[in-house]
């Protein structure tokens, strides 16, 4: 191979990593301000441990992301129709809280002012940061749905993930049926994103699982935080049951097609 062959090469070789390496900052730059309300809950948590409060830890969660969601919005990292989509979630997340801590699934250890029930009010901004990342996601990355299925489909599917988190403590637990359900229906979908310059697919359901374990180990941490306990946490702190990652996934299906759906909805009234 002559010189000019040789460096030829080489300088090719050299653009690829360098470009590759672009796209990993931009994609982890990209993931970073996506994960900001997750990231602060997490900050807030940790703080808030390690120093004295004039009022319950709770509590100041509470306030102090009433105050970041004020600031989200002043300087418009997050629109007011994107807050609207948030405020759904904390609706669901609330009734999902009130049912569960009642059937004793997992239990807020400390005390607060602002709460309903057993449940502390800050708790809903945790699903809220769950809608928070994706929406945040979807406009960073530039997210695009390939073959998405109608809404015929994923409304009702939707619909019935959400309903078995309080049914199956009644009747018989559909997960892995809805699971088969989402691979089936999600099998030819794909996610469209763009980390730098190129665009990037992925199949939807590796997304699914990919964004649940990520979720998982933040859960991991915050409970070590005490956030909430599951029941085998209350004496002493335990990781996570590795099965959370398939609850986790189903809600992160739930908040995908909402978060989808409403977007999708919005596209078509605006055209």
């Amino acid at each position: 191979m002559r010189l000019s062959e040789t460096l030829e090469k080489f300088g090719t070789h050299r653009f690829t990593v360098v470009r590759r390496l672009t796209e990993l900052f931009c994609f982890t730059y990209k993931e970073a301000l996506a994960c900001l309300f997750p990231a602060y809950i997490l900050l807030l948590l940790a703080l808030f441990k390690a120093v004295a409060l004039p009022i319950a830890r709770y509590d100041a969660l509470f306030i102090a992301c009433i105050l970041f969601q004020i600031v989200l919005i002043v300087t418009k990292i997050e629109t007011f129709d994107e807050f609207k989509v948030i405020c759904v979630f904390h609706v669901l997340g609330l009734g999902l809280e009130l049912f569960k801590t009642s059937m004793g699934s997992w239990s807020y250890p400390e005390a607060a002012f602002f709460k309903i029930g057993n449940v502390p009010l800050y708790s809903g901004f945790m699903y809220a940061s769950v809608a928070s990342y994706l929406i945040q996601a979807w406009r960073h990355f530039d997210v695009e749905m390939i073959r998405m299925p109608k809404r015929l489909i994923v409304i009702p599917l939707g619909a019935m993930i959400y309903l078995n988190f309080f049914t199956h403590h009644y009747f018989v637990d559909l997960r892995w049926v809805l699971c088969i359900a989402i691979l089936i229906v999600f099998a030819k979908t794909s996610v469209a994103f763009t980390p730098y310059l190129k665009v990037r697919h992925m199949p939807l359901n590796l997304a699914f699982v990919l964004i649940a374990f990520f979720v998982w180990i933040a859960e991991n941490i915050a409970t070590y935080l005490g956030a909430w306990n599951y029941p085998y946490q209350e004496d002493i702190w335990h990781m996570v049951d590795l099965p959370k990652i398939g609850s986790w996934s189903l809600l992160i299906i739930v908040s995908f097609l909402i978060v989808a759906e409403l977007k999708r909805l919005k596209s078509s009234l605006d055209s």
